[in-house]
């Protein structure tokens, strides 16, 4: 099995809903997120995935985040912005792309040192 990841950053704010109803009070992060293709076979060029078609994508999806309020975010749409749910959605955005979909195995967020949570497809 071979995989290959690219990796983008991005500065937002989130307030959490918690299981009491109440909200964390806002609070920013600079988030890091890395997106891992993998596959048995490699293409004819010898690439899981191109990197470059990877990272600009991956990097285009980070910008839509960018200095943003993820509670108020189109792409969050109303879900409650937790690491694990900011995970799903950057995946979920990463696999509409036909040439990234086929590889695409998980993507990894990072909201501080030491806490991240990861968005993985079941194959």
């Amino acid at each position: 099995m071979f995989e290959a990841s690219v990796e983008a950053t991005f500065s937002a704010a989130h307030q959490v809903r918690l299981p009491d109803g109440s909200l964390e009070p806002i609070h920013g992060h600079d988030w890091h997120v890395t997106a891992t293709f993998t596959s048995e076979y490699l293409d004819e060029s010898g690439f899981v995935v191109d990197f470059i078609a990877a990272e600009r994508r991956l990097k285009e999806v980070a910008n839509k985040l960018h200095h943003t309020s993820l509670n108020e975010c189109p792409m969050m749409g109303s879900k409650n912005p937790t690491a694990e749910i900011v995970a799903q959605v950057i995946f979920d955005q990463l696999s509409q792309d036909e040439a990234l979909s086929p590889t695409l195995q998980r993507v990894c967020i990072t909201e501080a040192p030491g806490c991240s949570a990861t968005y993985v497809l079941e194959r």
